[in-house]
Parts: structure tokens; C-alpha cells; sequence
């Protein structure tokens, strides 16, 4: 799998709210800094944070575009990307957008997310 197949794949697990399917695909030991200021270091703290958003944004529809990888090796690739969200929340309909940053590794031959790193604004 190409780091430009997995994302696609990560997209897909997360915009279907596939808290264990989106689980497998992040690193043990990935640090997760959100939009909202927070952060959640190791696949503990990023399942709680996870789940927390998949269950509090019902019927969301999530997308990246833009992906542009910045690096890439057979161990290491990292890609800048704009994302874009919308869903209710609490009966409300709601959206948000912003720019990432994804770092993948590399390990036992499978691709994982080291690092993800979301902010407001985008890349342009």
C-alpha cells in the first residue's frame, strides 16, 4: 500500500465512524494535536477523543483534498492536506474545515499515523 492509498483508506475509516477500523491505522505511541486546541498523546487518549467526536457528530460526511506529501521514504511520509466536515450535533446542522498535517511510519510493514496535527485555515 502506497502512503497515498492509506490516507485514502483513513479517510474512509473516519468518514464512516469506524472507531476500530480508524484505530488499527494510527501508531501506538501517535501524538494527535486537534483544531480545538487539544491534545492527545498515545492510542488511548486518541480512541477517547476519537469516539467522543464520532459519537457527538451524527450523519457526518468528512473529506480531505488537496493531499500534497511534503516527504516520503520506505519508513516515513508526511503530507499537508485541507479537511472539511459536516454533520449535526445535537439536532443542529454544523461544519468546519481547516488545513492537517499527517505524519506516517512505517512499521512491521504497514503504514500508521505518527502524528496528526489539525488546525483552522487552509493551505492557500
Amino acid at each position: 500500500m502506497t502512503p497515498d492509498d492509506f490516507m485514502r483508506r483513513y479517510e474512509a475509516a473516519t468518514n464512516a465512524h469506524d472507531l476500530a477500523g480508524t484505530l488499527e491505522l494510527i501508531a501506538e505511541d501517535a501524538v494527535y494535536l486537534f483544531s480545538d486546541r487539544t491534545s492527545h498523546i498515545g492510542k488511548p487518549a486518541i480512541k477517547n477523543a476519537l469516539a467522543a467526536n464520532f459519537a457527538s457528530i451524527r450523519n457526518e460526511t468528512y473529506a480531505i483534498s488537496g493531499l500534497r506529501w511534503l516527504a516520503a521514504s520506505e519508513a516515513v511520509a508526511v503530507c499537508i492536506y485541507e479537511f472539511r466536515w459536516s454533520g449535526e450535533i445535537n439536532g443542529e446542522a454544523a461544519s468546519g474545515s481547516g488545513r492537517g498535517t499527517s505524519v506516517l511510519r512505517r512499521d512491521d510493514g504497514h503504514w500508521l499515523v505518527a502524528h496528526e496535527h489539525l488546525s483552522s485555515g487552509g493551505l492557500e
